[in-house]
């Protein structure tokens, strides 16, 4: 019964961290899916542009590299516009590597200074607030003690 009274602030505390944490998963999950949105779109238009020679275009070779490597492969793209093209296309897969790795540093730095940092603040304060409190507190009266005579 002490208990419930006596740390009020504590689930008070709760609480509104649970209800904070809320808005900023929110934020969160919609900046994860507009930056990887792009960065997916990014990573196939590298993928899916070729780049040929004058030469190579005049033997014909443009209409059978399309799509990803693998695609173009199979369609018979030769061998030596798949090798040309290949550095820039693991390029673009490294950058989209590097991309969703900072993301994810960018996202922690976010839920540690959107979420931790207010709940500890919070947390401080009440445990300051509780402990001024407890000691502006009046002590309890003195027990009355039967008179001796």
């Amino acid at each position: 019964m002490a208990w419930r009274h006596k740390n009020r602030w504590f689930r008070r505390w709760l609480v509104t961290i649970v209800f904070w944490m809320v808005p900023v998963a929110i934020v969160a999950v919609r900046e994860i899916q507009e930056e990887m949105a792009y960065n997916s779109l990014d990573l196939q238009t590298a993928l899916t542009t070729w780049t040929l020679t004058d030469a190579q275009r005049a033997a014909g070779d443009a209409p059978r590299c399309h799509g990803v490597p693998d695609d173009a492969r199979a369609a018979g793209c030769p061998a030596d516009v798949l090798a040309a093209n290949a550095p820039r296309q693991q390029d673009a897969v490294k950058l989209y590597a590097d991309r969703r790795s900072t993301l994810a540093g960018y996202l922690w730095h976010a839920f540690v200074g959107y979420w931790v940092v207010p709940a500890a603040t919070l947390l401080g304060i009440g445990i300051v607030l509780g402990g001024v409190r407890r000691a502006l507190r009046r002590p309890p009266p003195p027990a009355k003690h039967p008179q001796q005579h």
